[in-house]
């Protein structure tokens, strides 16, 4: 799989859209920044950031469900689901999440992203689902699909399984291991995409 330089919206979009749910959810997550530019710029600094809206969601489906939000400069639409399993459950983390992304104005779509609740160990992060597998890149507690065209084909892989198993390991090299129902992610995508068409 051909690794390409980290896009800096994606760091932005999962950023926010996590944020948001901090701040409106209660979910306690910290978030790390992947502006590859202010990273070279600025080392150390995380800027403030602010919402314009609490999230809204567009439907539930099942184990997915769609969501927009306006992020000041452009509309944004996600479908996300949390793990139906985790493990192993003596090991203390933060909540794990699946997105798949839009964002409007930039005209991006299908942003792959996952957060297992932990700092990520370098390359560890894989998604499976029955003889398909898929590599992503990670930084800090997020992990993303760096190939536009892996992207469109874990989609694929999605509307037709059932479940997507994603394993990595932390900076300790602890293992974890995350089971995602794909029941409603069809609809919750669609719906998402609609949303920022």
């Amino acid at each position: 799989m051909k690794i390409f330089p980290i896009q800096p919206h994606k760091q932005r979009t999962i950023e926010k859209i996590l944020n948001l749910y901090k701040l409106f959810a209660s979910i306690k997550i910290k978030m790390i920044k992947k502006n590859l530019f202010f990273c070279i710029l600025f080392v150390g600094i995380l800027p403030a950031i602010s919402f314009s809206a609490e999230p809204k969601s567009l439907g539930k489906y099942k184990n997915w469900e769609a969501f927009t939000f306006d992020e000041g400069s452009g509309k944004v639409c996600f479908a996300q689901t949390i793990p139906t399993q985790r493990s192993p459950k003596t090991f203390e983390r933060e909540e794990s999440r699946f997105f798949v992304t839009f964002r409007k104005k930039e005209k991006i779509k299908n942003e792959i992203s996952v957060t297992s609740g932990h700092f990520y160990k370098k390359s560890s992060v894989i998604a499976k689902s029955g003889k398909n597998e898929f590599l992503f890149f990670s930084q800090g507690k997020f992990a993303w699909i760096s190939d536009g065209e892996e992207e469109f084909n874990l989609i694929k892989v999605m509307k037709k399984a059932t479940k997507l198993t994603v394993s990595a390991s932390d900076v300790g090299g602890n293992k974890t291991r995350d089971l995602y129902s794909m029941m409603g992610f069809t609809k919750a995508y669609n719906t998402a995409k609609k949303s920022c068409a």
